[in-house]
C-alpha cells in the first residue's frame, strides 16, 4: 500500500470492486473517479480498497492510498474494509463504488457518522437488492450517482429518490487518446480487411449474458451481404462464447465475413476502432456504453440500442442511430444508413470529456 503524505482537505474512503490493476469498463470508471477527486483542491486523500486487483503498472495519483489488504476473497475483503473503516483514520466521506459493497459501506458510514455516496452502473441496480443489508445501504445513501439516465430510471422503479439525492456522472472520454487516422496497415493485413467495409463490435463474449448484440448483427449479415458483398463483421474481444459464435457464423454461411480478433491490447484499441466503417452494438444490458464514446472519438459513426444505457451514450440519438435489438429490419436499415455516413468527431462529444466529468464530481461533493 502506498502511503500518502498528509495533505489538507477531506479524506475519502472508497470501497470498489476494481480500479488500478483492473480491466474493463467499471475499473476504468473507478480510475476516472479517483483521478477526478485527485485533481480537486478540497480533497486531501483518497483511500481505495479494491476487492480485486492485478499488478499495477505506472504511477498512481498523488493523493491515492491504494490499500490492498482486502484482496483474497469476499470474507477477507469484508473484514479488511470494516477494520479500516471503523478503526482507521476517520473519513469525511464513504464512497461505495458498487451496489454489491453498499452493505459494508453503510455500516462504516453509520459507525463513523459520515455521509455515504453510492455509485451505480447498470444491472447491479436495475432490480432491488435481495439482502436486507443491501437495501438498507441504498436507502441510507445520501447521494446516489448513476452512470446513465437509463440506469437511474430503472432504479427509480423500486427506489424513491429524495430531492437532490440523484446525480448523473456519465463516462469520461479523453479525446487525446483517440482521434482520426488512417487504418493501420498491419491490422488490415492481420485480419484480411483489404478492400473491405467493416462493421465492428468490441466487448466481452459472455456465454451467460449474450447481451452485446453479436447474434443480432450476425443474423442480419446474410441480407446485408446480398447488397454489400464487401462487408466484414469484426468481433473484438475475448470470452467463453467465441466457439458458439464461430459455429453460428458457419451455420449462417457467413464465416468468411466474420473475423474474431481475440483480446485487444489497450495500446492498439484506437487502431482497431479506426478499422471500422461503422461501430454496431445493439446491446441489451449496457449501463452506459463507453465503447460508443471511444468509437466516436475515432470518428466512427455508431449504431446503438434504444433499450439500454447505450441510448444515453449517443445522447438519445444525437450522436448515432438507435435501434430495437429485436427488430431485425430496424437494425439492417440503421446499419446501411451508418455505412454511408462520413467519419467525423462530433462536437457534442465534448460533453463527455474528462474536465466535464470532474466538474460533475465537484458539484456533487459540494452538495453533500
Amino acid at each position: 500500500m502506498k502511503a500518502a503524505s498528509p495533505t489538507p482537505g477531506k479524506r475519502v474512503l472508497m470501497l470498489l470492486t476494481d480500479g488500478y490493476g483492473g480491466f474493463g469498463g467499471v475499473a476504468q470508471y473507478n480510475r476516472d473517479v479517483v483521478e477526478a477527486l485527485d485533481g480537486l483542491s478540497e480533497i486531501g486523500e483518497i483511500e481505495a480498497l479494491p476487492r480485486l486487483a492485478d499488478e499495477v503498472t505506472g504511477p498512481l495519483p498523488a493523493k491515492l492510498v491504494h490499500n490492498l489488504s482486502g484482496l483474497g476473497g469476499a470474507g477477507r475483503y469484508a473484514l479488511a474494509a470494516l477494520k479500516r473503516g471503523i478503526f482507521g483514520p476517520k473519513p469525511d466521506l464513504v464512497l461505495c463504488a458498487h451496489a454489491n459493497l453498499v452493505g459494508i459501506a453503510w455500516i462504516i458510514a453509520k459507525v463513523r457518522r459520515v455521509p455515504l455516496m453510492l455509485v451505480t452502473y447498470g444491472v447491479d441496480v436495475w432490480q432491488a437488492p435481495t439482502s436486507w443489508l443491501g437495501r438498507k445501504g441504498v436507502l441510507a445513501s445520501k447521494v446516489v450517482v448513476s452512470i446513465s439516465q437509463y440506469t437511474a430510471d430503472r432504479m427509480a422503479a423500486w427506489h424513491s429518490f429524495t430531492p437532490g439525492q440523484l446525480h448523473l456522472w456519465p463516462n469520461a472520454i479523453r479525446p487525446d487518446d483517440y482521434g482520426m487516422a488512417p487504418p493501420a496497415p498491419d491490422l488490415i493485413a492481420r485480419y484480411g480487411l483489404s478492400g473491405k467495409r467493416v462493421m465492428m463490435t468490441l466487448g466481452r463474449l459472455d456465454a451467460r449474458e449474450k447481451a452485446k448484440g453479436f447474434d443480432q448483427v450476425m443474423e442480419a449479415m446474410p441480407e446485408l451481404l446480398s447488397r454489400h458483398p464487401d462487408l466484414v463483421y469484426l468481433i473484438a474481444g475475448r470470452g467463453d462464447d467465441r466457439a458458439r459464435l464461430e459455429e453460428k457464423a458457419k451455420a449462417l454461411g457467413i464465416a468468411d465475413h466474420v473475423v474474431f480478433t481475440g483480446e485487444v491490447d489497450e495500446a492498439r484499441k484506437a487502431d482497431h476502432y479506426r478499422l471500422a466503417t461503422a461501430y454496431v452494438m445493439p446491446s441489451r444490458l449496457e449501463g452506459f456504453g463507453f465503447v460508443f464514446l471511444e468509437a466516436l472519438a475515432c470518428g466512427v459513426p455508431v449504431v446503438a440500442s434504444r433499450n439500454d444505457g447505450g441510448f444515453d451514450a449517443i445522447l438519445r440519438g444525437k450522436l448515432g442511430l438507435a435501434v430495437d435489438p429485436d427488430n431485425r429490419e430496424d437494425l439492417i436499415a440503421a446499419i446501411e444508413a451508418t455505412l454511408s455516413k462520413p467519419h467525423i468527431i462530433p462536437a457534442e462529444l465534448a460533453s463527455f470529456a474528462f474536465p466535464a466529468f470532474q466538474e460533475r464530481v465537484r458539484e456533487t461533493l459540494a452538495a453533500l
